[in-house]
């Protein structure tokens, strides 16, 4: 094995230097403990640096352990690690007894101690041993003939299922009134059942399932990034030797085509826990000749069993898949990948997952992941502070509280007489809380909320303050959430209070996390009429109920006011009637979510294609939750495209002298306007292939191109390109984008009097992040202006605010003035990235602002690109340096 300072990088081909160096920083990190901030440009093989160095690092960590462990089980012990050194953690904060021991004593419990811990050591490598050697059974298919059998079985438990679900005989023996009390245990006999899902019949394999071995969480922001990243593994040299599970939500997950086509997250969340509920409830058919009532059948789903999801769970981990390959093998075999990956977790090495199954604590409960000692590779991590203000924010409509308030209500009132006295309280408690929530809207629970006006306005507010004004101060929201996270999916009456105790105790934990999207079922099923629905129409009626229940939002907002007073805001828009107006809580601290990310894991490396500017990014997000200096390491890679290959000009004025400076104050005059279409015909002259011009909003978009098309400047542009605008519907960029494509290349054949296509864009929309402009799709990127945001915002006003207050100041610039700056830079960053994606290409970035020239902008844009910036304050220069750098590439086109 090659000794830590040198590592072997094991690549598919030989790498650029840029990537050895990535990958030497973050083994480095990764077996020390950091901290890191990576960034390294699109193009020069992230990805693939992130997988070769991390798993490098992972194969020599556990051929250390391996050693390490050999050495104390043979005796040899005067290494790396001794059995005295490894106790002294332990036995370091037992105080020292007041009068010395006898040295037998001494010498015994030492003894002791050291057969202990060899005796820990013989087990962990028993377990390991079994554990790879049944990866090895799995990759070998040994189990193939095994499976098929299996499979067979548990279609036909299914079709069982299915029949019983459809039996009118069985239907009329259930009561939906007492099931909607009585508590949603799993039997003993089901628990046992999901805990053979991981490890069959044998008790040495349940223990298999409950370790998780070390391992590497890789997070980003899409499904389809997940799904590239998964791509890459697959061309790594390590695709054969390492175990990937890719997690999903339901909605992408789901093969169950009835459940589906319900279409929103919620729906389909609802409707898989309610299968999978009405399956732990069937009921043995009662003694013949006892009174049968009517009742309504229950659907299961066909793809959830346990041997299915063993299967399937083995098929996860003996082969490298992405989301749609695990699919397509899912409806092969009939099972549930959803639960299938969830089961993967323990053995898994590398787990590929979405940023909020990482960045929640309750999602990381629900999903099984434990960070404590792993490692977590953050992606694509330019916007990590704001997708955790995101999710842990809340938002609550007038609407949705007076119908949660309607279905409590209800359901409170149909049962009072066999709810418990303290549950009872609990639910009284949900609804004196929801009532204040609409009040402090203007509004009334009872009424009609679409009837009630309000005057329109904005307020802001602290936590208790808000509670202070909802008169609700009084309430202990942390219990009250309990109750609905706990007590809501076990069953609130004393009927059943005494016959599941210990199941209870078993299956706490892994049905807490459910335990709303019950209760959010017994509320909906509250709602239903007493008369039977038309026939034909049950299955709507259903839907619509699945659709209607705003709890989760509800119980989502109340955890967001147990926030601590400081951390967080609530703002109030009223907009008219209460309906429509709304409360939004506002996080203002990340960090206090993230701290225990931090704190968990061994390292955590967070990487992007542009971090910069990252200085308010460890400030805000990092110091902030405690990490010391020490712990942090940065890196940061030049592209692999070579010098000539780029050319980033800050353009000061236009072509008529006119100043170009995009203020709030400047930017809508006819001047500015006229300068900025000028400036756009001359680079259409010179330019081949395709043009992007990015305007820092939607509404300076709109007014700038409704300006130009009267004035004729977009008739003179389409003369050299194809005018296209980003679409306001997110399912239409995709059609955009390929007729720009079409455009581009048929120019380019064709020769004739359009030299390419121009694409009108906006900051931070649609095409400014994830999309690929290489090649001539992208050859000169034009960013008019800077796009600041909004600084009247309620809530960003409030943010600056909250930084000015909390952190230290710095360069002259107070925090929040800081955060308006990064913000601005972060989205060019973002934009003038999606232009120049491989060794070979090409293009030019025009900043049209005489702001970017300010040394403390250019210092926060990306290295690669700052280090070759000309600042031009006239226009008749930068024009002559682009159209010599185009000319040279096409002479350089033509030698080829």
């Amino acid at each position: 094995m090659e000794e830590a300072g040198a590592p072997h990088f094991p690549f598919p081909y030989q790498p650029y230097p840029i990537q050895e160096q990535f990958m030497q920083a973050l083994y480095g990190a990764l077996e020390h403990g950091k901290v890191g901030i990576f960034e390294s440009p699109t193009g020069t093989g992230k990805s693939l640096s992130l997988i070769c160095g991390a798993l490098s690092w992972l194969r020599d960590h556990e051929e250390k352990r391996r050693q390490e462990a050999d050495r104390l089980l043979q005796g040899d012990v005067g290494t790396s690690l001794s059995i005295s050194s490894s106790l002294s953690t332990t036995t370091s904060s037992i105080p020292p007894s007041s009068s010395a021991e006898p040295d037998w004593i001494t010498d015994f419990v030492q003894k002791k101690a050291e057969r202990d811990f060899v005796s820990k050591l013989k087990d962990e490598e028993l377990r390991r041993k079994k554990r790879e050697d049944h990866l090895e059974m799995i990759r070998n298919n040994s189990q193939l003939k095994y499976a098929l059998k299996r499979k067979s079985c548990e279609d036909d438990e299914a079709v069982k299922l299915l029949q019983l679900s459809k039996d009118p005989q069985e239907e009329e023996l259930n009561n939906p009134e007492e099931e909607l009390i009585v508590a949603e245990y799993e039997s003993d006999d089901e628990s046992k059942t999901k805990n053979k899902f991981c490890g069959g019949d044998d008790d040495d394999e349940d223990d298999l399932v409950e370790e998780h071995v070390t391992k590497i969480y890789y997070c980003s922001r899409t499904h389809s990034q997940l799904a590239q990243f998964v791509h890459e593994v697959q061309k790594s040299p390590f695709s054969q030797d390492i175990s990937l599970v890719t997690l999903g939500s339901r909605q992408n997950m789901c093969v169950n085509e009835e459940v589906r086509r319900l279409g929103s997250v919620q729906r389909i969340n609802d409707r898989c826990m309610e299968m999978q509920k009405n399956k732990h409830d069937q009921r043995p058919k009662e003694v013949e000749g006892a009174k049968r009532k009517r009742g309504v059948s229950k659907a299961v789903c066909p793809y959830v069993g346990a041997q299915g999801l063993q299967t399937l769970r083995d098929a996860v981990l003996g082969a490298v898949r992405d989301i749609e390959q695990l699919l397509s093998l899912a409806r092969e075999t009939r099972s549930c990948p959803y639960y299938a990956t969830r089961l993967a977790i323990p053995p898994a090495q590398l787990v590929v997952l979405p940023y909020q199954t990482v960045l929640h604590e309750g999602t990381r409960r629900a999903s099984g992941v434990q960070l404590k000692g792993q490692v977590l590779i953050i992606d694509e991590a330019h916007n990590l502070s704001d997708v955790l203000s995101c999710i842990h924010s809340s938002e609550l409509t007038g609407a949705q509280l007076c119908r949660a308030h309607s279905q409590l209500a209800q359901y409170s009132e149909r049962y009072r007489s066999r709810l418990k006295a303290k549950n009872l309280m609990y639910i009284k408690q949900i609804l004196f809380v929801v009532e204040g929530l609409v009040r402090v809207l203007g509004g009334k629970v009872g009424q009609n909320p679409h009837s009630q006006t309000t005057q329109p306005e904005t307020e802001l507010l602290t936590i208790n303050n808000f509670l202070f004004k909802a008169q609700i101060d009084n309430i202990n929201l942390f219990k009250l959430c309990g109750f609905i996270e706990k007590y809501a999916g076990t069953g609130v009456t004393s009927h059943t209070q005494t016959s599941h105790t210990q199941t209870q105790s078993a299956n706490k934990e892994n049905r807490r996390t459910e335990g709303l999207n019950r209760y959010l079922q017994t509320l909906q099923s509250s709602q239903q009429p007493d008369t039977e629905s038309p026939p034909g129409q049950q299955g709507a009626a259903e839907d619509r109920e699945l659709a209607a229940s705003p709890m989760m939002q509800v119980e989502g907002f109340f955890m967001a006011l147990t926030n601590t007073n400081t951390d967080g805001r609530v703002v109030l828009h009223t907009q008219g009637s209460v309906a429509l107006s709304s409360m939004k809580f506002l996080l203002l601290n990340p960090a206090v979510h993230f701290s225990q990310v931090l704190k968990d894991c061994r390292a955590v490396i967070i990487a992007g294609g542009t971090m910069q500017p990252v200085s308010d990014f460890k400030q805000e997000l990092l110091f902030s939750a405690g990490v010391g200096a020490e712990r942090i390491i940065e890196f940061s890679c030049g592209h692999v495209i070579p010098p000539e290959n780029i050319l980033p000009i800050v353009l000061c004025s236009g072509p008529s002298g006119q100043e170009l400076e995009f203020t709030f104050q400047n930017r809508d005059t006819p001047r500015m306007m006229e300068e900025t279409g000028r400036v756009l015909s001359n680079l259409c002259n010179v330019v081949p292939g395709g043009v992007v011009c990015f305007f820092p909003s939607y509404d300076y978009s709109r007014r700038i191109l409704e300006h130009w098309e009267a004035s004729g400047v977009l008739a003179r542009l389409s003369s050299k390109k194809k005018i296209f605008q980003e679409p306001k519907k997110a399912n239409q960029v995709e059609k955009v984008l390929n007729e720009f494509s079409r455009t581009i290349q048929r120019c380019a054949v064709d020769g004739g009097a359009l030299s390419g296509a121009l694409l009108f864009s906006v900051v931070g929309g649609k095409m400014s992040e994830g999309i690929n402009f290489s090649d001539d799709l992208g050859r000169c990127i034009v960013m008019v202006g800077m796009p600041y945001p909004n600084i009247k915002s309620p809530e960003l006003k409030e943010k600056m605010a909250y930084l000015d207050k909390n952190l230290p100041h710095s360069g002259g610039r107070s925090p929040g003035q800081a955060l308006i700056e990064n913000l601005c830079m972060k989205a060019v960053n973002q934009s003038i990235g999606r232009a120049i994606r491989h060794r070979e290409d090409y293009a030019c970035i025009v900043l049209c602002d005489r702001r970017y020239s300010r040394p403390a902008t250019l210092a926060k844009l990306p290295d690669w690109i700052r280090a070759h910036t000309h600042t031009h304050t006239s226009f008749g220069p930068a024009f002559a340096g682009l159209r010599r750098f185009f000319m040279e590439k096409k002479k350089q086109q033509q030698q080829l």
